[in-house]
């Protein structure tokens, strides 16, 4: 009986286009996940004038619903409490608004004097001789020179100023831009003012509406519905607690703030408080910015490194002493967040949303990480998020 002959290569050949249609298969849900992220971000990115005061609206009403609850029982109705609690927060903001108007349009007339000066400064030490930078242009000039000739093309780079016209253009035109788009991202949120209000009192005044909802969605019996509360009356408990704090913090750093700088003898010190807690938000680069920022000015008043250097250090003082006073505590009680996710997520919402992304956020991540740890399907992304 004649024994069948397989060839060599018979089983691998057939083998072959099974494994790479399981490969095919493998690998679709992940360029399916990658086109969604992709498509998610250009969306977030394209609707910022829409998401941005969106989000505002509701990090504002998580931040007022406590109060809100407290003025509720003491009988007194939904939304007349959320009524009160936003006409209080308009009308001290307005206040503070009119009060330090004047103050703060002084500080932004100075601006184009404090740039000339610093402009000055800056020709004075040129004035003395080709700086590092120079050097560095020159011999960047010099080795694209060598790299023209070596490739034959006829046209040989001049060292030194030829080139540095047009390098010099493009930062001034892309900083010009960025500082454009920055201001109409600004102003338009600034226009939707009246929105955010509006929205932030629908979700305090709507109470336990969207959470009924949520309970509905968890499933049909009973133990996955109060599962479901359990996990929303945690995560609303952290969230309120941390967006409480970190407002109570950056108001603290704020007061702190002016008070140094009056006894220092600034000027407009109310103005560089408010500063100070505004950018309070932004971790890490937030009080250096501010540090900087202030350290210029002192220069630009006093006359002296020293003075400077005083309003720096105080401002990274009190920035120091309020964070590890209060942003300890506020640690301790949540789950703590990876500092280098944290700084990569500023880099990522810095460059999706600009200045409203660097304030946005680090509340957004801590409020993910919140979610994440009391969500089980979620809990490998809180374990990433962690520290």
């Amino acid at each position: 009986m004649d024994n069948p002959t397989i060839p060599a290569d018979g089983p691998s050949t057939a083998a072959a286009p099974e494994g790479l249609v399981a490969a095919t298969r493998g690998a679709a849900p992940v360029a399916l996940a990658i086109i969604a992220a992709i498509a998610v971000v250009a969306a977030l990115y394209l609707a910022r004038a829409f998401f941005v005061p969106l989000l505002i609206g509701i990090l504002a009403s998580y931040s007022l619903r406590p109060v809100v609850e407290w003025l509720a029982a003491r009988h007194i109705p939904r939304a007349l409490g959320a009524a009160l609690v936003l006409a209080a927060v308009v009308a001290g903001s307005s206040w503070a608004v009119f009060s330090l108007g004047d103050d703060a349009a002084a500080v932004i007339e100075t601006l184009p004097e404090a740039a000339r000066r610093m402009r000055g400064h800056v020709s004075v030490a040129r004035a003395g001789g080709p700086s590092a930078l120079n050097k560095i242009q020159e011999a960047a000039s010099e080795l694209q020179g060598a790299a023209n000739d070596a490739a034959g093309d006829g046209k040989p780079v001049k060292p030194g100023r030829p080139g540095t016209a047009g390098r010099n253009a493009e930062p001034s035109a892309w900083l010009h831009e960025y500082m454009l788009a920055q201001s109409a991202l600004l102003f338009n949120v600034a226009a939707q003012a009246p929105i955010v209000v509006l929205l932030a009192y629908f979700l305090l005044a709507s109470g336990e509406h969207f959470r009924r909802k949520l309970v509905r969605l968890a499933g049909p019996t009973l133990s996955h519905k109060k599962d479901a509360v359990r996990i929303l009356d945690e995560i609303d408990v952290q969230v309120q607690r941390y967006l409480l704090s970190t407002v109570g913090a950056n108001v603290l750093v704020g007061l702190v703030t002016w008070g140094a700088f009056e006894a220092l003898g600034m000027e407009h010190a109310g103005v560089w408080g408010v500063a100070a807690g505004i950018l309070h938000f932004i971790p890490y680069l937030g009080p250096v910015l501010f540090a900087v920022a202030s350290g210029v000015a002192g220069f630009m008043q006093m006359g002296t490194v020293v003075g400077a250097f005083a309003v720096a250090g105080a401002s990274l003082l009190v920035a120091a002493a309020v964070g590890q006073l209060i942003m300890t505590w506020l640690q301790s009680r949540l789950a703590h967040v990876n500092a280098a996710v944290l700084f990569i997520a500023l880099l990522f919402f810095g460059w999706l949303w600009g200045i409203w992304g660097l304030l946005l956020g680090a509340p957004l991540l801590a409020i993910a990480k919140v979610i994440c740890d009391r969500v089980e399907v979620l809990h490998p992304v809180g374990e990433l998020l962690g520290g």
